[in-house]
């Protein structure tokens, strides 16, 4: 005889789960009492979007689905943006939710919230457990369901007296979902009338998205591409699919890709998209995207194909099966002068800044971490302007390098974030870069690090604004700066600073470092950056680096809203 919540640990266990964040409350109280003696590290968050932000990071990291448990009511709602973050990313994650006893379920009870009634759209699939022989089912399911077809998050409420109930009925450890069959193995008439089209073509592009990652395909992707000859652009949740280093990368595309990567795609002749979804700040204006292309579709979500982009060669089925019978089967043409019109516009438009200026810009700090990191780290970011120079100054190589909100666009998602890669890849570097808005959100997690003695990085790239939005306003609302500049101290206060180094800018990052228990550092110097980082890095300790950087420094190339990808602006200029 089982408990509901010995139920629970059974099926963690059976499922691989070697870490759990969370916090407890009372609805999930004799969760936590057998979690006491299970075989897992439990870490615990400070706030529930925290940790089911760490399962996420983690996730990505390790290619492991993420687990989280939380209490009902607020502890449940709080978890809600961590979950809508990683279905729009599909992230493989599992969430325990306590719920109240279920007698009471409807009656208003205290902290009582519909939890499955508010999670339904923002997860892959989620459990209210009707009876307590339903737990082992439902824990077996949730993680199959995570992991397959298109991750995604699944959500498992559970009332408490469930939890405390004996679990009579005897589990066979068995499956049971008629009605889930995602697609696998590709349809080989698919595959040829892609193959032919690619036969014909001669300005091919990939587009590859976050889909080769989730799929394990970076290595068919990036072999199909050497071998075909194809030049390759990714999505800023496929950063890493494809080497960066490479020839054929045409970096990343969209509202902040490069010049080449929307030249390329709005002169291609045959778009091949690889686990992407064309979303809109990929596509631009719908109606001007890659209109001289016949489109292809690869994907494991029928939902994605013909969804916002009408395709002429859709594949459904596992990226990493079609790739490899692509490879099998690959028909090379002669796409020379399209490598050679590439290479040219490569030359005319760098992703590049201001060399020359003695400002610290926010671009040069980035670039700094690749050179110091050598390209081998873990890359988080928050949400905003750092994270798109994140993608443009730092080269990823690797699958599971880059990790950043995508879809939902989440600010304070990089530190806990952060965290749950540490907690996966402990031998890792992990750097989160972070915006002085964005890290505010969640900035309470950095006492977890020091807690766990996870050695996270984070450098702050102050500003002392809510960057993005601040570029927004200056370029199509008058230059209004509507809530967006962030705390200074009062005049007469800074004018009293003994080293005011960071322009009197609220809060002051070092001493909240300090207070959490990390390290604290800060540079506004661009000849002491590389030094700085360095230092950092080199650290055993969770360590926080504020940069002082030019305050109205704004991302290019960037697309308007509403237009095509052709219509890149370079300050203020169409390139």
């Amino acid at each position: 005889m089982r408990t509901g919540a010995d139920c629970v640990v059974d099926g963690l266990k059976e499922a691989g789960v070697d870490t759990v964040f969370g916090l407890p409350g009372g609805a999930v109280l004799d969760i936590f009492s057998k979690l006491y003696h299970a075989p897992f590290r439990f870490i615990l968050a400070r706030h529930e979007q925290g940790a089911a932000h760490m399962a996420d990071g983690y996730a990505r990291a390790t290619g492991r689905p993420g687990c989280c448990v939380v209490t009902s009511g607020p502890g449940a709602t709080n978890a809600v943006t961590g979950l809508a973050t990683a279905h729009a990313d599909g992230v493989p994650m599992v969430c325990i939710s306590g719920q109240v006893p279920s007698t009471m379920i409807g009656n208003d009870a205290f902290q009582e919230a519909d939890t499955t009634g508010i999670t339904r759209c923002i997860t892959k699939h989620n459990y209210l457990i009707a009876e307590p022989d339903d737990i082992p089912r439902a824990l077996r399911e949730a993680f199959h369901i995570a992991v397959t077809g298109k991750p995604g998050p699944v959500l498992i409420d559970i009332p408490k007296d469930f939890q405390q109930a004996q679990v009579r009925t005897e589990d066979n450890g068995q499956l049971d979902l008629p009605n889930y069959r995602p697609a696998c193995e590709p349809d080989p008439e698919q595959l040829d009338a892609l193959l032919d089209a690619l036969s014909r073509s001669r300005r091919p592009v990939i587009y590859a998205g976050g889909g080769v990652i989730a799929g394990d395909a970076a290595a068919e992707l990036t072999a199909f591409a050497r071998q075909e000859r194809i030049p390759v652009t990714t999505t800023l949740m496929g950063l890493g699919a494809f080497p960066e280093t490479d020839p054929l990368a045409l970096r990343m595309l969209g509202m902040h890709g490069s010049v080449t990567a929307n030249r390329a795609v709005d002169n291609c002749d045959l778009l091949i998209s690889v686990g992407a979804r064309f979303d809109d700040r990929v596509t631009g204006k719908v109606s001007g995207f890659a209109t001289h292309a016949k489109k292809a579709h690869l994907d494991i979500d029928p939902s994605a194909i013909d969804k916002s982009v009408k395709v002429d060669f859709p594949v459904l089925g596992h990226v990493k099966l079609a790739l490899r019978a692509m490879l099998d089967r690959g028909k090379t043409a002669d796409h020379d002068d399209w490598l050679r019109k590439i290479a040219e516009w490569q030359e005319q438009h760098p992703l590049d800044f201001d060399r020359q200026t003695n400002e610290l810009l926010p671009q040069y700090v980035i670039e700094q971490i690749y050179n110091v990191t050598g390209g081998k780290a873990v890359i988080v970011t928050e949400v905003g302007q750092h994270q798109m120079w994140a993608a443009h100054f730092y080269k990823y190589t690797e699958p599971r390098t880059f990790l950043s909100s995508g879809g939902l666009g989440t600010m304070g998602y990089g530190m806990p974030a952060a965290i749950g890669a540490q907690a996966g890849r402990p031998d890792q570097l992990v750097v989160d870069i972070a915006g002085d808005g964005s890290i505010q959100m969640n900035f309470q997690e950095l006492v977890v690090a020091v807690e766990h003695d996870f050695p996270v990085k984070i450098v702050v790239i102050n500003n002392g604004h809510l960057g993005m939005v601040r570029q927004w306003q200056e370029m199509f609302y008058n230059n209004e700066l509507s809530a967006t500049v962030l705390g200074r101290k009062r005049r007469a206060a800074m004018e009293r600073l003994d080293e005011p180094t960071n322009n009197g800018y609220l809060p002051d990052f070092i001493k909240l470092a300090e207070a959490h228990g990390a390290l604290g550092m800060r540079v506004n110097d661009k000849e002491k950056v590389a030094a700085t980082l360095e230092k950092a890095f080199s650290s055993d300790r969770p360590t926080v680096v504020e940069c002082i950087v030019k305050p109205d420094e704004n991302v290019y190339p960037m697309v308007p809203p509403g237009a095509a990808l052709a219509d890149m602006v370079h300050g203020g200029v169409l390139v």
